[in-house]
């Protein structure tokens, strides 16, 4: 999960400026923060979204910044609701009733973590599996869409962001 930064309106927006004038080609940027989203919605293990992202960023070569940023987008707000939503999902997949998952204790560590994992195992990790390639979809589209976008603003990066996109990879 993300880190101290997690509720402070000023630092995310000036990390998704960073992110949005990045020297990198669109894809690459965007790649690094869907891969990012999809790790957030993987179950909440503490520390394991950062460290999924530093490994995922080194292993595929994605950009650091956006891929701990993307990792950092499904917060405390949103977990619950997106593990409810996946827990039902997977067990609409495996063919099952899909109840109700019960959360006796929403203060996350490593036991509970791992209690919710032996209990519902399978339909979580299916469902989240799912549920976060699909919103990585959106996040790649979204983010490709917003880096050219405010690159049209300043002339320079304009035209790096055309010839990267014509050459179809970053340039020299």
């Amino acid at each position: 999960m993300g880190g101290g930064c997690l509720f402070d309106r000023k630092k995310w927006k000036k990390r998704f400026k960073d992110i949005l004038s990045l020297d990198s080609h669109p894809g690459h940027i965007a790649a690094g923060f869907a891969v990012g989203v999809f790790i957030s919605f993987t179950p909440p293990v503490p520390g394991l979204h950062t460290a999924l992202a530093i490994v995922a960023a080194f292993v595929f070569r994605l950009n650091k910044l956006t891929c701990l940023t993307g990792a950092w987008v499904n917060t405390y707000l949103t977990i619950v609701p997106s593990l409810m939503l996946s827990f039902k999902l997977g067990k609409f997949i495996i063919g099952e009733s899909p109840e109700e998952l019960v959360l006796n204790d929403l203060d996350w560590d490593w036991d509970t973590a791992r209690d919710l994992l032996d209990s519902h195992g399978t339909p979580i990790l299916l469902g989240s599996a799912i549920l976060g390639f699909c919103v990585a979809l959106v996040a790649y589209f979204l983010c490709y869409y917003l880096v050219v976008k405010f690159r049209r603003r300043d002339d320079t990066l304009a035209e790096l962001t055309q010839e990267m996109e014509e050459v179809g990879e970053e340039l020299e």
